[in-house]
């Protein structure tokens, strides 16, 4: 291979490598990283004590909006439980609070909520997979995320639920009775009912709602029933399942009779009992628990929950607009020198690009001002998600941390340019002695 050939090989060579170059070099990535508090939840539909973990990611999203967002999961085998009989439809709702210092100082609410199937007395309750909330990027600045308070919220589903004779986790029987399955042609409810012959024997209903109606048969010479709400006699009079809603002695059998039905009452936990005041049978078929005009979560189901410990905080820092620097800088003759400056905290327009964030999760001495932790002898044990970068960029350390562009020169770009140039010179050279050559030869 001439030397010459050569020359362009090594030229062509040069050029190359300056091109990989230029594509390799690397686009800042954004950062993340999370922190993990752990609450505990007191009263309504946490009952003794339900822990709650939060994993807790602010995060800077195209349009300049920063987000916050909660992972929210059951720390524990505690769960939050259903207070009551009600039909699918009923939701639960969490709401964080997430202080805010530094560049920026106020709060966010994460919010979020899950929606429940039908449901019995101490079903445990779904969580909703996460809550988030978010603000507008006002300015540049170190801003620190510390989380705060959160409230737990039941909402129960309008509608109403059967609930059946046999539920003995429900319902408590005193005095003789038994349950007895009946034939499909009579139409009792589930085709089943409770039945005794026992002078004052009870039978005791516990629900939450507003609403409830004393289901049974309705024959000849039953016995008369006294209905006790809360305890105390909504009436004087007594239930008379042995005749017709006229008044009339039944001569047959009626299934599924509403016999008694309360008055509507306020939202909340109630007791219904009914007491076969003679020796006669009585029977209980269902009872029907309904639930409405619940304008708002009742405050009796709402859990308190603390934060325990001190979880940190998180420190994110905003920069600046880009600026171009091709565009040169223009300056307004007309500007009055004697003008006042401008208020470097004024909220950068809205055109303005976000150029990456950088994050670093911190500890504090103090918890936050929304809640009181527990004191502890010992250190707090802080658990720390390692920052994630969704795609790191080549070239970038991994560390959570989007590389720092514009920083030094560029050498590997001007060393492949001196390459390339050394090549052309060098090709250059041998060309011209070929051609003297050849000049040479001719001549003689």
């Amino acid at each position: 291979m001439s030397r010459w050939r050569k020359a362009l090989i090594a030229a062509s060579v040069g050029a190359a490598a300056s091109t990989v170059f230029v594509v390799t070099s690397s686009i800042p990535g954004q950062a993340e990283t999370s922190l993990v508090a752990t609450y505990t939840c007191i009263g309504g539909i946490a009952g003794a004590g339900v822990d709650i973990e939060a994993t807790i990611t602010p995060q800077i999203e195209a349009g300049g909006l920063m987000n916050v967002r909660w992972g929210i999961s059951y720390e524990g085998p505690q769960r939050f439980g259903s207070p009551g009989f009600f039909p699918a439809g009923s939701s639960l709702d969490l709401e964080g609070v997430v202080d805010i210092s530094g560049a920026w100082v106020g709060q966010l609410r994460p919010r979020g909520g899950q929606e429940q199937g039908e449901l019995v007395p101490g079903e445990f309750l779904e969580l909703p997979e996460g809550l988030s909330d978010q603000g507008s990027i006002g300015r540049s600045g170190t801003v620190r995320f510390k989380p705060g308070a959160l409230t737990v919220r039941f909402t129960p589903a309008e509608g109403e639920v059967m609930v059946n004779n046999n539920d003995t986790s429900n319902i408590t029987y005193e005095g003789g009775w038994r349950r007895i399955t009946t034939a499909e042609e009579f139409g009792d409810h589930l085709y089943d009912l409770h039945r005794t012959r026992a002078q004052d024997a009870k039978a005791r209903l516990e629900f939450t709602g507003t609403n409830v109606a004393y289901i049974g048969r309705r024959e000849r010479d039953l016995g008369k029933i006294r209905v006790l709400l809360d305890g105390k006699p909504v009436t004087d009079s007594l239930v008379e399942p042995g005749k017709d809603g006229s008044g009339t002695p039944m001569t047959g059998t009626a299934s599924k009779e509403v016999l008694w039905e309360s008055p509507q009452l306020a939202y909340g936990p109630h007791t219904l009992e009914i007491v076969n005041t003679e020796a006669k049978v009585a029977y209980v078929d269902a009872f029907r628990v309904t639930v409405s005009d619940v304008t708002e979560p009742p405050a009796h189901d709402q859990a308190t929950c603390e934060i325990q410990g001190d979880p940190g905080a998180i420190d994110v820092t905003v920069p600046g607009p880009t600026e171009d620097p091709s565009d040169p800088p223009t300056e307004d003759p007309t500007d009055d020198p004697s003008d006042e400056p401008t208020d470097e905290d004024s909220t950068p327009p809205g055109g303005d690009s976000i150029g990456g964030d950088h994050v670093a999760v911190v500890p504090t001495g103090s918890s936050s001002s929304s809640s009181t932790p527990k004191s502890s002898s010992s250190p707090t044990a802080t658990r720390y998600y390692r920052a994630q970068v969704p795609k790191t960029p080549k070239g970038g350390v991994d560390s959570g941390e989007a590389p720092v562009t514009g920083e030094g020169p560029p050498l590997g770009l001007m060393t492949s340019g001196a390459v390339l140039m050394a090549g052309s010179v060098g090709g250059g050279v041998l060309l011209r002695r070929r051609r003297a050559v050849h000049a040479g030869g001719a001549r003689r």
